[in-house]
């Protein structure tokens, strides 16, 4: 079947053939435009003092490893979800659970808060998005109120609101990344181009942002148009699965962490990848990456429980933080930027300032 549409004198090795000359030729242009490295750019630029960054609050919950977190617009709630079934939203000053909600599934590996504040999304191995409305009145269940918005064909490995909490952008297991629409829950678009499970995406920093990175098992890191659904930009740089992508605070670049212990950032306008943040004495996986509000730095997380603290510019480590038991499944910062919270597999949110 899948033969079919060849033309005379054609064949799947001479269409792969054709494939990798053009991959190859893409690579010589883009390295044609590589006249200067971003290090030997920031030579001039100040070396930055180390960080005196230190645990605050530790947030204790779940009876398992805590898989996803994302921080709402008003700088002091999170909610965060769990393979044993639930999801919790915090108040990241007084530790109080403001929510606790039970879902029939119990590997709930996605979460995240409308810009609204007012709802929180999850999804994990039940292949679907729910979405649950917050109110204050504490005798209220959310459950009772919960919408089912998105169904994929396998599992949901990722989920974040747009710019409005009126549409869902989601990724799964099943290779494609998806937008729904929350009130009608019909699917807006699809977004075919990867060739294994989506682990992660993130959606460009703008108010009028319009497009999304994603990145997955095929070692790729896509750039999408959410309007016409194309994949616009590609980038296979890394030797492993991409676990993580982060887009920097300008919309310009992205970062990515892989289990091959490298992280990587990329220029969007030049096309191509401009640092690698690595170390010799890192062999663990990078699981998750954030930026400071400024960009300057580089929070990643790692299976051997620490987090690292890269210079962007420079490519330099700057600090570890230790605090955790078990690996880093996830970094966020603030929305102000004030503070950092990390999740981990050993059952706790640390909040770092």
């Amino acid at each position: 079947m899948a033969c079919q549409g060849l033309q005379a004198g054609e064949s799947l090795a001479s269409l792969k053939r054709e494939s990798a000359n053009l991959k190859k030729k893409l690579d010589e242009e883009r390295n044609k435009l590589n006249d200067v490295e971003l290090s030997k750019v920031a030579e001039k630029v100040e070396v930055l003092s180390s960080l005196s960054i230190k645990t605050r609050r530790v947030l204790k919950g779940h009876n398992n490893k805590v898989l996803c977190i994302d921080w709402c617009k008003d700088k002091r709630r999170l909610v965060s979800s769990s393979p044993e079934g639930r999801v919790i939203v915090w108040d990241a000053f007084t530790l109080n659970k403001e929510h606790a909600m039970s879902l029939p599934c119990t590997w709930v590996m996605a979460c995240a808060y409308a810009p609204s504040g007012c709802a929180v999304a999850c999804g994990g191995l039940d292949n679907k998005c729910c979405v649950f409305p917050l109110s204050m009145d504490p005798n209220e269940n959310p459950v009772t109120k919960k919408k089912s918005v998105a169904m994929h064909t396998n599992y949901l490995s990722a989920c974040t609101f747009t710019n409005s909490d009126m549409q869902l952008l989601t990724s799964s297991g099943d290779g494609t990344c998806a937008l729904w629409d929350v009130e009608s829950a019909q699917l807006l678009q699809s977004f075919h181009g990867h060739t294994a499970d989506v682990l992660s995406l993130d959606l460009a920093p703008s108010e009028t942002g319009n497009t999304f990175v994603s990145g997955g098992c095929d070692k790729k890191a896509n750039v999408w148009d959410m309007r016409s659904g194309q994949n616009i930009q590609s980038f296979e740089n890394h030797q492993s699965d991409i676990n993580c992508v982060k887009y920097y605070p300008s919309g310009d670049a992205f970062a990515s962490a892989s289990d091959d212990a490298t992280c990587r950032f990329y220029d969007l306008r030049a096309d191509r990848e401009v640092a690698v943040y690595q170390k010799d004495s890192i062999i663990f996986g990078a699981s998750t990456v954030d930026f400071s509000l400024s960009g300057r730095l580089l929070f990643a997380g790692y299976n051997d429980y620490a987090i690292n603290v890269w210079d962007v510019l420079k490519g330099t480590r700057i600090s570890t933080m230790y605090g955790h038991e078990n690996r880093v499944s996830r970094v966020r910062l603030s929305p102000d930027g004030t503070a950092l919270c990390s999740a981990s597999w050993d059952n706790t949110l640390r909040i770092w300032a």
